[in-house]
């Protein structure tokens, strides 16, 4: 029997240790409250974002990882670089939207974010780099009923 995924067994990963947060820096009277690499991989994959083909978190995927996060809080600018897990993910786009709309509900207005496919990583990087990054195609995405189901449905919390 066919499943029809284009990647039926992909390699599953054990889950990192969480590190436990310090305490911000008090550099006047207020203490700043900045967000960085861990902050933000903390948010992509606190409720485990689901991958769109299978039962497994992006971060089990190893699909985001934390290395693979660039943060300039004084500019606020956030950089996701993600790996599918195979070169002809059907679902890239998808994935991108996930980590796209996880960050732009969890993070100040103030941020652009950038998502991004690893170089050499996908067979139409190009073509899936735009679409993520282009406001205008992103809307109207977000405008889709059923794409946004699909995202709400990656982004659905699990405590697993």
């Amino acid at each position: 029997m066919v499943s029809g995924l284009i990647n039926e067994n992909p390699v599953v990963y054990e889950r990192k240790e969480r590190r436990a947060r310090s305490a911000p820096v008090e550099t006047d009277e207020y203490a700043e409250d900045l967000i960085d690499q861990l902050e933000i991989f903390d948010i992509l994959i606190q409720y485990n974002i689901k991958d769109p083909e299978h039962p497994y978190s992006l971060e089990e995927l190893k699909v985001i990882t934390e290395d693979a996060i660039e943060v300039d809080d004084k500019q606020s600018y956030v950089r996701v670089t993600f790996t599918p897990t195979v070169e002809h993910c059907s679902m890239a786009t998808v994935i991108g939207l996930c980590l796209r709309v996880k960050l732009i509900r969890s993070l100040p207005s103030r941020f652009k974010v950038d998502i991004r496919v690893a170089p050499g990583t996908h067979a139409t990087e190009t073509a899936v780099n735009k679409q993520l990054n282009d406001k205008e195609r992103v809307a109207a995405a977000l405008e889709n009923p059923n794409l946004v189901e699909m995202v709400d449905e990656c982004l659905a919390p699990s405590f697993a």
